[in-house]
């Protein structure tokens, strides 16, 4: 037989019966019984039967294929996140587009158009850093294809997202440090642009307030997250006139930044406590002596949950009857090898 694969008609030709016959044979319709079912199958996948997907999906009205937008797929947090979100896919016959906008807004907005033009039937999203406009989101909603964020959430109403409890988490930190004997904290807060930025803060306020010691916002210090900011914020930290003896960190990666260029101007005494928890951080001597676990896999996999629940969601007749899915994954402060 010709290894090119067949085509219905030609199964149906072949076995003297309907092209709607062996369609539904080959979807285990109830209304064809099983000895022909089995005749089409064996004689399908004799002669190398694929199904037409471009069909399928005009069937169906899909592609079977959700996008996903995140920062970057090297950090630890994102690979974790996007592992849970394609279990899911794979449970739910969904393949996963993936890509990177490496941290960059104009990088974000190209992507989002890539993926109208591949007609994914649904958007993930962490939104970069550098985003502080969110006008190419709105053509999906407008499309009625569904966007639901993770992690980093942009700080808009009426949108689809799982993120972390950071505030709580952050009030866990700093209470930790507080107990430890620490009274001047600093922190090293992540862009403005971002939602999680300031609920860290919002955290790092409640903690100290709810130890009755005065909020001080110049122990507040934004940076954009990579080495060299975080060099210079470590700087205005240790030449402020309250210089703090421990530092809550955006995430374990700035911590490690902050750590190292305290061991290079031989400074000691300085507590870290971080965010994200990467499992290379408990093989290090060197290592935040806590960090707040923001559990990225299970993001990953309830995010894509929704997002698929609501591609498969029957149309609504009007936006009065939108219900918005605002899931919060509870953090949890895990301390460190050397607290």
């Amino acid at each position: 037989m010709s290894n090119k694969p067949a085509t219905i008609k030609e199964i149906a030709k072949i076995l003297k019966i309907s092209v709607s016959t062996v369609s539904r044979a080959l979807n285990d319709h109830s209304s064809i019984g099983l000895v022909t079912k089995q005749r089409v199958k064996k004689l399908a996948a004799d002669l190398n039967y694929e199904p037409n997907q471009r069909a399928i999906q005009f069937l169906h009205g899909k592609s079977f294929v959700i996008g996903v937008i995140l920062p970057e797929l090297s950090e630890s947090f994102f690979s974790e996140a996007i592992s849970g979100i394609e279990d899911i896919a794979y449970k739910r016959n969904y393949t996963v587009l993936l890509a990177q906008s490496h941290d960059d807004a104009g990088r974000e907005k190209l992507l989002v158009e890539k993926m109208k033009t591949q007609r994914v039937d649904g958007l993930l999203v962490s939104v970069s850093k550098t985003t502080s406009t969110y006008e190419h989101f709105e053509m999906f909603k407008k499309m009625n294809i569904p966007v639901v964020f993770f992690d980093r959430i942009p700080p808009l109403k009426d949108i689809h997202y799982v993120a972390s409890n950071l505030e709580t988490g952050t009030y866990e930190a700093v209470s930790f440090l507080l107990k430890k004997g620490h009274r001047t904290i600093g922190m090293i807060n992540g862009p403005s642009t971002l939602l999680a930025s300031h609920e860290r803060k919002e955290g790092y306020i409640k903690a100290m307030v709810s130890n009755r010691l005065k909020f001080d916002p110049s122990l507040v210090i934004s940076c954009d997250l990579s080495e060299a900011s975080t060099i210079a914020a470590m700087d205005a930290m240790l030449n402020h006139k309250r210089k703090p003896t421990a530092i809550v960190t955006f995430n374990d990666y700035v911590a490690l930044f902050a750590m190292r260029y305290a061991r290079s101007l031989n400074l000691s005494g300085i507590d870290f406590v971080s965010y994200a928890n990467l499992p290379i951080i408990s093989y290090m001597d060197y290592s935040p002596i806590a960090s707040v676990e923001q559990f990225p896999y299970r993001q990953g996999k309830k995010a894509a949950d929704i997002l698929i629940d609501l591609i498969n969601r029957p149309k609504l007749q009007s936006e009065v009857e939108q219900a918005y899915f605002n899931i919060v994954v509870e953090s949890e402060l895990v301390i460190g090898k050397h607290p």
